[in-house]
């Protein structure tokens, strides 16, 4: 099968999975890793901590970081039989997995994962913001006071409080990778409090690369198009789900292991001379910044 083949998402049908949704319910179920890819050591020896790690994106980077020789901390919201998996497949590759059930929103299970990281691996080298959350609604109207307040202590004050608590903890040339989105760039208007976050994250991945790069701590971000997550089908109706990602030039939405590989790189000593950037991963379509 071709590499371009195995991605094709055409058989794709409309559904959906009550929130946070699971990633074993989903057909096709994503393609969180290619077995022919092997890993070369570049993370060996290191400790990542990965918000949203058990599913998704998420997913897809704890394999990735576990083929490179990578300590993985997974933390995950609710999931328990997706995050069981990851940590099952992070360890058929010969990496460490721990798992931490929590809410990132929450400063003191911030703290907690810090922690609790330390005292399994003795070291923190890596720190992937990528948990998030969305909430579908047509009109700015309809948006409650809770679902803002819910949306953005999931998707950027927890990068704050994560982030906070690792930083005494960080080493020169350590990495911290944002997970963005496309939206900050172009928008979505049906996603306007989720969109505004990620609008959030450019900005704090910007600030604090320039706040850091003395202590040489590198800090850039990832900003992912429609990719095929168990955000997607427990958010968007099944019209949305059944033609989604086919407005891309390719013509279709990417799956979690065609993004993983840029955390990797972001992770590594390959970009050692890269910070405050953004890697847009979306499926051809241009966009600013």
């Amino acid at each position: 099968m071709k590499e371009n083949e195995m991605y094709t998402t055409e058989e794709i049908q409309g559904q959906t999975q009550p929130i946070p949704g699971k990633e074993s319910q989903m057909d096709p179920e994503p393609i969180y890793d290619n077995p022919d890819y092997k890993g070369a050591g570049r993370l060996k020896g290191k400790t990542a901590i990965i918000t949203g790690g058990d599913s998704g994106i998420g997913r897809a980077i704890s394999v990735a970081f576990a083929k490179e020789g990578c300590n993985v901390v997974i933390v995950y919201n609710a999931a328990d039989n997706d995050a069981n998996t990851t940590k099952q497949v992070v360890e058929e590759y010969q990496s460490k997995a721990l798992l931490i059930k929590g809410d990132v929103g929450d400063s003191n299970f911030c703290n907690q994962i810090v922690d609790k990281t330390l005292q399994e691996f003795h070291t923190l080298d890596i720190i992937v913001n990528n948990a998030a959350e969305q909430h579908l609604q047509k009109k700015l109207e309809d948006i409650t006071d809770e679902q803002i307040q819910r949306t953005f202590q999931t998707n950027i004050f927890a990068m704050f409080y994560l982030t906070r608590a690792a930083l005494p903890h960080l080493k020169e040339n350590s990495a911290i990778i944002n997970t963005g989105s496309i939206t900050a760039f172009k928008g979505n208007a049906d996603l306007l409090d989720y969109s505004s976050t990620k609008g959030a994250i450019s900005a704090f991945t910007r600030s604090l690369s320039t706040n850091l790069a003395d202590r040489k701590i590198r800090v850039n971000q990832v900003a992912p198009g429609p990719i095929w997550t168990p955000l997607i089908v427990s958010t968007l109706d099944k019209n949305t789900v059944g033609t989604f990602g086919k407005d891309t030039p390719l013509k279709r939405p990417g799956q979690p292991v065609e993004v993983a590989e840029a955390y990797v790189f972001l992770a590594s000593d390959a970009s050692t001379y890269i910070t405050g950037q953004t890697i847009h991963i979306n499926g051809g379509t241009i966009v600013n910044g």
